[in-house]
């Protein structure tokens, strides 16, 4: 199978994906952009998500991540380009519309309240009750096994579901979000900078249950801005640079060293290098090298098929 590799905006190139296995997208954007006025936040994306794939969304702040996230979430709407759900033209216009198509955004508050337990804020806003109205009430007993279950098919286990989730830590309120999630039917799961905040090892706990989350079947956009985070559970990877789509890979096409490259946007990081060069006392030969990220991609098919 062989590709053709495309310029992109500023200067960057563009590898054409290697066709994902299995299932069409559950998520597509086609040529995605969003405006705000003479603002033009988003221009030009396109993205699948596909079930049991995990599709890293990297770039620097200001890059167009959280626009990202808005329109996929129903949060705002495109004003270019297609957004499909399933194959179909959607356009949402609250949140609640997309999450009742099975897409689900865990943001990085996480929309829990810090002294209620766990089981509390798993279901919170979607409470059990039981009995008829005007006697209605919680269903406590229900709401503890179902989240201790839901919890412990994650690998998330519990001593005491009764425990304010503020005294988890920050990996582990990330993993009860994401189980929540899982269990009121979400399809595509949409996690904003889930590591941002965490130390290493919270960061490789949350980071186990994205991959578990992806092999329960779920379709997975990981928002970060750490290539080797993104890597380490990546399937497919798209960069962002000042709202245009920068690099889109599958993983067997793209090394962690490229992704680096493009995320710390190598070209600009070639031209300081030059600069500096100018600078007495700066001695450019002991800084790392740069790759310019304006030579072609190589082709990392063999053969045709």
């Amino acid at each position: 199978m062989t590709s053709t590799d495309k310029s992109a905006a500023h200067g960057a190139v563009i590898a054409d994906p290697v066709p994902e296995p299995g299932d069409g997208p559950i998520v597509e954007l086609r040529g995605a952009g969003k405006s705000y006025g003479n603002i033009r936040a988003l221009h030009g994306v396109s993205l699948a998500v596909h079930p049991g794939r995990v599709t890293c969304v990297l770039g620097d702040n200001g890059a167009g991540k959280s626009t990202l996230i808005k329109i996929v979430s129903g949060l705002h709407q495109h004003t270019e380009g297609e957004f499909l759900v399933d194959g179909r033209p959607v356009r949402f216009t609250t949140p609640r519309e997309a999450l009742d198509r099975g897409i689900a955004t865990v943001y990085q508050d996480l929309a829990t309240v810090p002294l209620m337990p766990v089981w509390r804020n798993f279901f919170l806003g979607s409470e059990m009750t039981r009995g008829r109205w005007p006697v209605r009430r919680l269903d406590i007993d229900a709401m503890k096994k179902t989240a201790d279950r839901e919890l412990r098919n994650m690998g998330i286990v519990l001593d005491d579901m009764e425990q304010p989730i503020g005294t988890l830590s920050g990996g582990q309120r990330q993993c009860v979000a994401i189980a929540r999630a899982v269990y009121f039917g979400a399809r595509v799961l949409i996690l904003d900078e889930p590591t941002a905040a965490l130390g290493v090892k919270q960061s490789g706990v949350v980071l186990k249950y994205i991959a578990a989350a992806r092999d329960r079947g779920l379709g997975v956009i990981f928002i970060t801005h750490n290539p080797h985070h993104a890597y380490m559970v990546g399937d497919h990877f798209s960069v962002l640079r000042l709202g245009t789509m920068e690099l889109t890979a599958s993983r067997d096409r793209v090394s962690l060293e490229e992704l680096t490259n493009h995320m710390a946007g190598g070209a600009e990081l070639a031209a300081l290098k030059h600069e500096l060069s100018q600078v007495r006392g700066v001695d450019v030969d002991e800084l790392p090298e740069v790759k310019d990220l304006t030579a072609p991609v190589a082709n990392t098919d063999e053969g045709t098929s």
